[in-house]
């Protein structure tokens, strides 16, 4: 079945090439292997304006979604990495409390918060003309940005405090918020909302009221072919056997204690090309076991 479709991956302009095997998480949103459920979330979550609640386990590409996102929809692209401290209003703006320290000690200290007021993600994301008048730089991520729109990333949000998503709840279904000394509120301007884009790991069960305002993804483990997939797109030249012989035996090696993630496969594959380890040999054991068997994961009984 067909569908219109407000973001087509395949039908993306070509984007700047990556650095072939690019150590480490890739998060500079160059590549990504989509299947048509997350496709499909995507549209679903552009066509609602609802924020797209992505889960799944570590280091299986939530996070690198939204970037990729960004560089398919040729959106500017802001990011905030919630933690246990993270306050709703950090992300939509601070004060610079150092600087404001500073003055005092200087006695240049200036009336009010405004000239202290420090725009935060969902702010640049609103509104990135009145982010520019308080003199900072634009954080955008994605400098090959054409579209006046942003997407958003507010990573991990599992680990901020309860009162956290339920803050968000107005800013992010009104599409604006307020900000103290200003008259006008910060607002996403006609045709300007922007796309939101939250992960988490399940380690905090989120509130029921903000989960009925998200379109929701859930990631599947990665099989086989996926994983052959993944690896083309990091490792362009290496051969399908190659790669497929590496899935089949870090699937194998992980057994039933968990499956491994894409970014563990991937580990698997460098670690192969850059030391010259052939998949099955020797040595593979023992590279399985540094790569694979952990997380609680245990050898299986006769490998």
């Amino acid at each position: 079945m067909t569908y219109r479709h407000l973001f087509d991956p395949k039908n993306a302009p070509p984007l700047p090439a990556p650095s072939p095997g690019a150590a480490g998480d890739r998060r500079d949103g160059h590549v990504y292997v989509y299947t048509k459920p997350i496709v499909l979330a995507v549209n679903v979550a552009l066509a609602t304006g609802r924020p797209l609640l992505v889960r799944g386990p570590s280091g299986g590409g939530k996070s690198t979604l939204a970037r990729h996102a960004a560089r398919v929809l040729g959106w500017r692209y802001y990011e905030g990495v919630v933690t246990s401290r993270t306050q709703a209003q950090d992300l939509l703006w601070e004060i610079d409390h150092l600087r404001r320290l500073q003055d005092a000690q200087a006695k240049t200290l200036k009336e009010g918060l405004t000239p202290y007021l420090q725009p935060g993600p969902l702010w640049w994301a609103f509104d990135r003309e009145s982010a520019l008048a308080f003199g900072r730089p634009d954080p955008n991520q994605n400098p090959e940005a054409k579209a006046d729109r942003a997407v958003v990333l507010l990573d991990e949000i599992d680990k901020a405090d309860p009162d956290v998503p339920n803050s968000l709840l107005v800013p992010l279904g009104s599409l604006e918020f307020q900000v103290p000394e200003r008259d006008e509120p910060v607002r996403a301007g006609e045709g300007r909302a922007p796309f939101v884009v939250l992960t988490t790991n399940d380690e905090r069960e989120l509130p029921a009221a903000f989960l009925r305002r998200c379109v929701e993804l859930v990631l599947k483990p990665a099989d086989p072919d996926r994983l052959v997939a993944i690896g083309r797109q990091h490792f362009p030249d290496a051969t399908h056997p190659f790669l497929r012989k590496v899935a089949d035996l870090v699937l194998q090696a992980a057994g039933t204690d968990g499956q491994p993630s894409p970014a563990e496969y991937l580990d698997a594959v460098r670690a192969c090309r850059n030391l010259k380890i052939k998949p099955g040999s020797k040595l593979w054991d023992d590279l399985a076991q540094i790569a694979i068997w952990k997380h609680g994961r245990a050898r299986r009984a006769g490998e």
